[in-house]
């Protein structure tokens, strides 16, 4: 994948703030659809991750399938 080079003034935090600022108002124009990158949408607060540890996923599968065979008899 080809990327440009980064400049130095728009890799700024500064300068990443605004933009995302800029976005966030667009964002509450009815219908428009903003986009943001990963790393936007990162400093956004939008990924906390709380998803089911695959321990916890196996377990409440199994717990599934001893309710189905209790309501069967």
């Amino acid at each position: 994948m080809n990327r440009p080079p980064i400049d130095a003034e728009t890799n700024s935090p500064e300068y990443q703030d605004q933009v995302i600022q800029e976005k966030l108002l667009d964002a509450e124009i009815p219908g428009f659809q903003a986009e943001f990158d990963p790393l936007e949408a990162e400093r956004l607060g939008a990924f906390k991750e709380d998803a089911l540890s695959e321990e916890d996923a196996l377990d409440s599968a199994i717990d599934q399938t001893a309710e189905v065979d209790d309501e069967r008899g």
